[in-house]
């Protein structure tokens, strides 16, 4: 089987391509399928408990759950229960949110560096069965415990992708997942300065989230992944990880693009030579070759995305040996 392989899913899945996918997750040795919180779109906590209960082994995360969304303590009370049930097989993932998405639902997100040291703070007193003692400037949490007990099979992960974010990780997380889109120049800048950060210091798994369009037709991967790249790549965060790569790319013109909804004319602002940068495509051969620059990188769990259900990921796991 081959290890340090995840899946992640965007929250548009139904449930029967939620379900066909996980449970040839579960069948072909993936480690943890990455259940991505998106308002307005489908739970992932509701998702991860149906995911559970149909497969033997395979692990969920709850990805980037928003402190400004909900009160730290809610996600927390859903991966101790979910462990409670599934000891060993849930991983807790916090992060901001996406702006876009978070403006939607009329949700300010100031002070995210405190917000998510304090957030830290509360689970990790929670999940360790302790009275939570917390008076911060974003939160505050007294006497109460965490009903399931504690649950220290639960790692608490870190989704960030700008710098001050990552050392900060580096100081409170048990995992950093690096965002998709990113390019193996800067998965490997990334992973130097969180283990330079960490140095003699508690185990930090880094996980990384690679887009994917196993297609024999270059041109028709190229084409698939090209507006989700603009999407992702759109956002000033991202102006690093394309200078690493030495991508060149018109974030401002791509991000007017998507604000009237020209998808088109935002695909076509993203040269074929950004994508071969920012995503791994072609025969499962060349995704094989292309995510083992990803790991040479330093990721210790290579999240897949945009996969097009069942078969491809089953493409992509015999390309990789498993």
């Amino acid at each position: 089987m081959t290890s340090g392989i995840g899946l992640s899913t965007e929250g548009r899945e139904g449930p029967a391509q939620l379900f066909a996918l996980a449970e040839a997750a579960d069948e072909l040795g993936v480690d943890t399928l990455w259940l991505a919180c998106h308002l307005f779109q489908r739970d992932p906590v509701a998702q991860a408990a149906a995911v559970l209960a149909r497969t033997r082994r395979l692990k969920v995360a709850l990805m980037a759950m928003s402190p400004y969304a909900l009160h730290p303590v809610y996600p927390v009370m859903s991966a101790a229960t979910l462990a409670e049930m599934h000891p060993g097989r849930v991983v807790l993932s916090f992060g901001v949110g996406a702006p876009g998405d978070l403006a939607s639902a009329g949700i300010e997100a100031p002070h995210p560096l405190q917000t998510m040291r304090e957030t830290f703070v509360i689970a990790r007193q929670l999940l360790a069965g302790e009275s939570a003692a917390h008076e911060g400037a974003r939160f505050r949490v007294t006497g109460r415990k965490l009903l399931p007990g504690p649950r220290p099979d639960v790692p608490v992960a870190l989704t960030a992708s700008g710098p001050k974010m990552l050392l900060l990780a580096a100081d409170i997380a048990d995992g950093v997942v690096l965002s998709s889109a990113t390019s193996v120049e800067f998965v490997r800048a990334c992973v130097a300065e969180l283990r330079g950060r960490r140095a003699g210091g508690a185990p930090l798994t880094i996980y990384g989230l690679v887009h994917c369009a196993p297609l024999a037709e270059e041109r028709a991967a190229l084409d698939r992944l090209k507006p989700i790249l603009a999407f992702i790549l759109r956002g000033a965060h991202h102006a690093r990880n394309l200078a690493l790569a030495g991508s060149q790319l018109d974030q401002a013109a791509v991000m007017a693009a998507i604000g009237r909804e020209d998808w088109a004319g935002a695909a076509a602002l993203v040269g074929d030579e950004v994508v071969r940068r920012h995503a791994a495509l072609g025969p499962p051969d060349a995704i094989a070759r292309r995510l083992a620059e990803y790991r040479a990188a330093g990721l210790d769990e290579i999240v897949l995305s945009g996969l097009h259900g069942p078969e491809e990921l089953r493409a992509v796991m015999a390309g990789l040996g498993g």
